[in-house]
């Protein structure tokens, strides 16, 4: 049986790699869980094309014990406006996987929404390609529980500029809106999601 292949995403900004530490822990993490054992894979190591030194560019990286592929992709900030909440409970998405097959079924429950709020056993966790925060007038708010901890989303808790709550979708009315980030999107650059849809 063939391994899996992973999956990282990491942020070009004008021809510099960010959040270096967070990917490579996560990469660690992830080829412990599913091999039993890490390699070093070095991404400062990684040259960044002179196609994409000029810009904001996705690094999307695959790997098992060593990488894969890497390619370089013009990244742009997609609209949302509104989040249909959706069952997951079946879905189970602790390491990131290239192959996303799974989420894109949950995905395809959108409706008339932009994207989706998946909840897992009464529980709020991720959109489909990211992470989210609320804002409650105070502080940022992001679920205790996500589907898949992204690397922005450690950053953002060890800076304190966001904070772990138990969010349920009753929850969601205490909140004015709330706002996506993952590696691409840093807290406050994502959209602004104010409708809710059940």
């Amino acid at each position: 049986m063939t391994t899996p292949l992973l999956l990282e995403t990491i942020c070009c900004q004008d021809g510099h790699l960010q959040a270096l530490p967070y990917h490579e822990r996560r990469i660690r993490r992830s080829q412990n869980a599913l091999f039993g054992q890490s390699q070093p894979i070095e991404l400062h190591q990684l040259t960044v094309p002179a196609h994409a030194r000029d810009g904001r560019f996705k690094c999307r990286l695959l790997y098992r014990l060593k990488v894969e592929a890497v390619q370089f992709l013009p990244y742009r900030i997609r609209p949302v406006d509104s989040l249909k909440l959706i069952d997951a409970d079946a879905l189970h998405y602790p390491i990131k996987y290239a192959d996303r097959s799974h989420l894109q079924e949950c995905f395809e429950q959108r409706e008339g929404a932009d994207d989706i709020l998946m909840v897992k056993n009464g529980l709020v966790t991720d959109t489909y390609y990211a992470n989210i925060a609320f804002w409650d007038g105070q502080n940022w708010y992001t679920p205790a529980q996500p589907l898949l901890p992204g690397t922005r989303r450690a950053r953002l808790i060890d800076q304190q500029r966001i904070f772990t709550a138990v969010i349920r979708p009753d929850d969601l009315k205490r909140y004015e809106y709330a706002t996506l980030f993952n590696a691409m999107m840093d807290l406050g650059e994502g959209p602004v999601v104010r409708r809710f849809v059940w």
